[in-house]
C-alpha cells in the first residue's frame, strides 16, 4: 500500500512545485518524444514558447493545481504536431516540469484547441493540471 498524505500536505507539495520554478516562468512546446526526464537536453523541433503571467499556477486546493490566466504564444515557431512540452525556471534554461500534449480531451498533461500547429499561428493552452498522488 503507498502512503497516504492529508490534502494539506498534498496542496503544499504542489504549491512548493510553483515557489521552486519561480514566477516567471518560459513555457515551450515541441514535437516528438519528451525526453527521458527533466534534466535531460531538449528533444523535437521547438513549436511555440510563450511566457505564462507571473503566478502562473493558482493556489492548491483539493490536491490538484491548475494554470492561472492565459498561457499563449501570439506567433508559432515552427510548423509541427505538438507532442511535449517543458516548463522552464525564470533563467530559462532550468527545466522544472515536462509532460505530453495533446489536443482538448485527449488526455494529455497538458492540452491545446489543435495540436497541428502553423508557423506564425497563435497558440493557446486550454488546460493543465498537476494533481498530487498518495491520497
Amino acid at each position: 500500500m503507498a502512503a497516504q498524505f492529508r490534502e494539506v500536505t498534498r496542496n503544499a507539495r504542489l504549491d512548493a512545485i510553483e515557489s521552486n520554478a519561480g514566477t516567471a516562468v518560459a513555457l515551450r512546446v515541441y514535437t516528438g518524444a519528451q525526453p527521458a526526464n527533466a534534466a535531460a537536453a531538449n528533444s523535437g523541433t521547438l513549436l511555440a514558447h510563450m511566457l505564462p503571467p507571473s503566478d502562473w499556477m493558482g493556489g492548491a486546493s483539493g490536491g490538484t493545481k491548475a494554470k492561472a490566466g492565459t498561457w499563449q504564444d501570439t506567433a508559432a515557431d515552427s510548423t509541427g504536431t505538438a507532442a511535449h512540452f517543458r516548463i522552464y525556471a525564470t533563467d530559462g534554461t532550468t527545466c522544472h516540469i515536462q509532460g505530453t500534449v495533446t489536443v482538448t480531451g485527449g488526455g494529455g498533461d497538458m492540452t491545446l484547441d489543435d495540436v497541428t500547429v502553423e508557423s506564425g499561428q497563435q497558440v493557446t493552452i486550454s488546460t493543465f493540471t498537476l494533481t498530487a498522488g498518495n491520497a
